[in-house]
């Protein structure tokens, strides 16, 4: 069984392959140093089940607790990046969080973490654009696990790629990955309608649920923080609250004449049960046998798959059921291998 302790440094190790040293070492200091000695961090010593980001990810709900404070003003925003100190003053100072703050760290334990990774829209980007020039039509978006519906706006973003920049002049933000492979086609994006899924999605528009989708980007990683405000400036649609594989179903349903159904889903299909992936594939492959040329079907996976380093990224494609492996991405999207045809 994985202790709180191994917890943290596995975090720690994740933490530190995106990017994030600040982050690898709170993590470390929390497993070398945090005892359970209050009723707060005997909660967390106690936590049933698994611990690490496979489960309920308990690392990450305190980190994010604590970031939260710190976007809030509390003392110990004095002990975080862009400032720097030593190791025991910022034990000192997440102590000192600890105790005084405890009520609202607990409140804060009991949802768990959700993020939305702007960057991974370079890849949405990237797909839109060969998917449009193949298939010259308006889009309908459906997005599993949509969590604030950032990344429903990624048509509103732009990618640039040295010289090349896709995506419209007006752009609410222009995301930049480190790129290997040939750039996609130029192509004319439009979108006919956009709706997400969430079991439990972010209104950004509430002042607590905004905070907490901040609180999970990582204090020494300003682009990611500057990008998602970029982006919820550019005013998300609400993700509706079901069941992915349920809501999939009522969107299946209609096939759209003269419109090319993009569904995807970001990190977002390994948390599915095991029943409901075999159930929602078998939606999608029946809707595909459906398609035609004036109705196609688009499935664009941004998972984990196993392999390393970074997630899959696939494509399946209706009529014809094609499938494509389009390459691999950084989780955060900080660089694409672009392999597609």
């Amino acid at each position: 069984m994985t202790t709180l302790g191994d917890a943290f440094r596995a975090q720690a190790d994740a933490c530190d392959s995106l990017g994030s040293p600040f982050m690898a070492r709170l993590c470390t200091l929390l497993a070398e140093r945090l005892t359970p000695d209050t009723p707060l961090t005997r909660r967390l010593f106690d936590w049933p089940g698994d611990l690490t980001p496979r489960g309920e990810s308990v690392p990450l709900r305190l980190a994010g607790a604590l970031h939260a404070l710190v976007l809030q003003g509390d003392p110990l925003a004095g002990a975080y990046p862009p400032g720097t100190v030593d190791d025991a003053s910022l034990w000192a100072a997440v102590s000192d969080a600890l105790s005084q703050q405890a009520a609202f760290i607990d409140r804060f334990l009991d949802s768990p973490p959700q993020t939305n990774e702007v960057r991974r829209s370079a890849a949405l980007i990237a797909v839109g654009q060969w998917l449009a020039a193949r298939h010259d039509l308006p889009f309908t978006f459906s997005e599993l696990g949509a969590s604030a519906g950032l990344n429903l706006n990624w048509d509103r973003f732009a990618l640039a790629l040295g010289e090349q920049r896709f995506g419209p002049p007006d752009a609410a933000l222009t995301l930049r990955p480190d790129w290997q492979g040939n750039p996609p086609p130029p192509a004319r994006i439009r979108v006919a309608e956009r709706a997400g899924v969430d079991l439990n999605p972010i209104d950004a528009r509430d002042p607590d649920q905004r905070l907490r989708l901040l609180a999970y980007l990582w204090a020494d990683q300003p682009e990611r923080l500057a990008l998602t405000e970029a982006a919820l400036a550019a005013g998300p649609p609400l993700p509706d609250r079901a069941d992915a594989v349920d809501w999939l179903e009522t969107r299946l349903a209609p096939r759209r004449e003269n419109r090319l159904h993009l569904i995807w889903s970001t990190v977002a299909w390994q948390y599915v049960p095991a029943a409901g992936q075999a159930r929602g594939q078998a939606l999608i492959e029946a809707a595909g046998a459906r398609a035609t040329d004036s109705a196609p079907l688009a499935w664009f996976r941004y998972e984990t798959d196993g392999a390393t380093p970074g997630a899959g990224l696939s494509l399946r494609l209706w009529p014809g059921d094609l499938s494509l492996d389009l390459g691999r991405a950084d989780f955060h999207g900080r660089w694409i291998d672009w392999r597609a045809p």
